[in-house]
């Protein structure tokens, strides 16, 4: 099981400059992924363009969007063009949208974007960025990667299973525990079989972490914070299954390549660039 890294971009970072150094630290340590997660009503920063940085200050780590709310970019053609410029400035291989229709309302009042449709908005926008990976569209520059960049999918619902067997190569679960995994995996898999997709679906989780002496004040700080739209109880949940100690790290680590996970993200939650050697010592990187 390849082991990612999740920049702390929804925790209280204020220097861009950090997540640069996030990612070439992660790139230096051996992870497999960096990873950026996306929201609109939050400080998190906008994910195209931070793996645009992370892009020219790396060569070889991939780049993942952990998840990108794919309605949001309603222009879609402009959407297309920045996916596909990225995937040149990476290279090929590198990029791998994680997508999701998304859950909290505020982002998408505050886009004008419609939340009642963002379904098939979704689906309108994939479609477009097919067609700006094919030979001849208008709308350039073509991807480095063949039919461009790999898409992941976030979610459990029936429209989720539709969009990875037909257009994905796997699954992508946020803030997961095992159970959430065990629970999605078995009707994936089935569904990629019953659509013929050869081989198996890519599984990616990811969950929270955060190591040190401040540790837990960190998790409570960003996790707290960011869940607390979900009401106190959510949040508390949120804290409770983050992960703060070695030994909680490298038992997710054996549990979810036991239930057959192909990439476990640790999500950071302390904007140090520290944290990403703390998390590479604890796992022998």
């Amino acid at each position: 099981m390849d082991i990612g890294i999740g920049l702390p971009g929804h925790a209280r970072w204020t220097d861009g400059t950090t997540l640069v150094d996030w990612a070439r630290r992660a790139e230096l340590r051996g992870f497999s992924s960096l990873s950026v997660s996306d929201r609109l009503a939050w400080s998190t920063p906008e994910p195209l363009i931070t793996l645009a940085a992370a892009a020219g200050a790396t060569s070889r780590i991939r780049l993942v969007t952990s998840v990108l709310l794919a309605p949001l970019r309603a222009n879609h053609a402009l959407f297309a063009k920045a996916v596909t410029t990225l995937d040149q400035l990476a290279g090929p291989g590198r990029l791998q949208l994680g997508l999701a229709p998304g859950l909290r309302k505020d982002d998408f009042v505050l886009s004008d974007v419609d939340y009642g449709t963002r379904g098939k908005q979704f689906d309108q926008l994939l479609d477009r960025l097919a067609a700006a990976t094919a030979p001849g569209d208008p709308v350039g520059p073509r991807p480095a990667t063949p039919g461009g960049p790999a898409l992941l999918f976030g979610g459990t619902s029936k429209a989720t299973l539709r969009r990875i067997v037909s257009r994905g190569t796997g699954w992508i679960a946020g803030d997961a525990t095992v159970q959430d995994v065990q629970d999605f995996a078995p009707q994936l898999r089935q569904a990629w079989t019953a659509a013929g997709r050869p081989g198996a679906p890519r599984l990616v989780a990811s969950v929270m972490y955060a190591l040190g002496p401040d540790a837990e004040a960190a998790i409570s700080d960003a996790v707290g914070s960011y869940y607390a739209f979900a009401g106190d109880e959510y949040a508390d949940y949120g804290i409770s299954i983050a992960y703060t100690r070695p030994e909680q790290i490298t038992a997710a680590i054996a549990a979810f390549d036991q239930i057959g996970c192909d990439e476990l993200i640790f999500m950071g939650n302390d904007p140090d660039p520290a944290q990403v050697d703390l998390l590479a010592e604890v796992i022998g990187l």
